[in-house]
């Protein structure tokens, strides 16, 4: 789907030199606002609204682990670009057990775009039978003013196309969904990895509420070398994929630097962590 003054109906149409008439939405907003709920379709009914405010009661500790399943560790860091093969190894288990303290890094704010939808339900999974290279995405939201102290019981939002390029509307959820940062303020997320469209840099939303009144928004990039490796693979390569997905975006010249996802091999997929830093 398009983003911004969409006129279309949603199809994955974007031809390489990203000549279609999608375009973005994503403008710089503040970190804190008000604002609408949204989420993704769910394996139970719990709603994010729910466990917030479970989170603040006698009970909060169960709520969160039954809602979020930490990681089993988080890069500290803003994300860095790093190379990985076509077809990455799966990594050794201590590379995916090693934790760091995270890094006092404010997320760069950016905008909902129009493709944010009022769903308000929780999962982890959030491929919904949607194919693409697997991605599992490991984040850790931290108060940057408290010495980038983890923040439990925050509502964390992620959405993004498909690999056509595509996103759910009406009635479909793919590709969407909500979970609540544990005691550590982490919270993990199964997808894949976005398809392009419209000469934007791919990308994936998403929203951190630290309670029922204020919100972060931001996006996550991908490294340029890595996405033109990917976009060699099923299901993406069967349409042509620009030479330089990112560069053309200047929302990725803007903010790639510290927005940018560090990707690591994980089975026939890949993992990322990131340390979103919020006020």
């Amino acid at each position: 789907m398009a983003e911004n003054n969409d006129t279309g109906n949603g199809n994955g149409n974007g031809n390489g030199n990203g000549t279609d008439a999608r375009s973005d939405a994503d403008h710089t907003t503040n970190n804190s606002g008000n604002s609408s709920d949204s989420g993704g379709a769910v394996s139970s009914p719990t709603s994010r609204r729910a466990l917030l405010l479970a989170a603040g009661s006698a009970g909060a500790a169960a709520v969160l682990s039954a809602a979020c399943a930490a990681p089993a560790g988080t890069r500290g860091a803003a994300g860095v670009p790093s190379a990985s093969p076509t077809r990455p190894p799966s990594p050794a288990p201590s590379q995916t057990a090693q934790a760091a303290a995270p890094a006092c890094v404010l997320a760069v704010a950016a905008g909902a775009g129009p493709y944010y939808l009022d769903l308000d339900l929780v999962r982890s999974d959030i491929t919904q039978g949607r194919d693409g290279v697997p991605l599992r995405l490991d984040l850790t939201v931290v108060r940057v003013p408290d010495g980038c102290r983890p923040l439990p019981a925050a509502g964390v939002e992620v959405w993004h196309a498909d690999a056509d390029g595509d996103y759910s509307t009406g009635k479909d959820t793919y590709l969407r969904g909500t979970q609540i940062t544990d005691r550590t303020g982490r919270c993990v997320f199964h997808t894949i990895v976005p398809g392009w469209y419209a000469g934007l840099a791919p990308h994936i939303h998403f929203k951190v509420r630290p309670d029922t009144r204020t919100e972060t928004t931001s996006q996550f990039f991908f490294p340029e070398d890595l996405l033109t490796q990917i976009y060699t693979r099923r299901p993406y390569a069967h349409r042509t994929a620009p030479q330089h997905p990112n560069q053309r975006d200047s929302r990725y010249r803007a903010a790639g630097e510290t927005m940018t996802l560090a990707l690591t091999p994980d089975g026939n997929g890949y993992r990322a962590a990131y340390t979103v830093g919020i006020t």
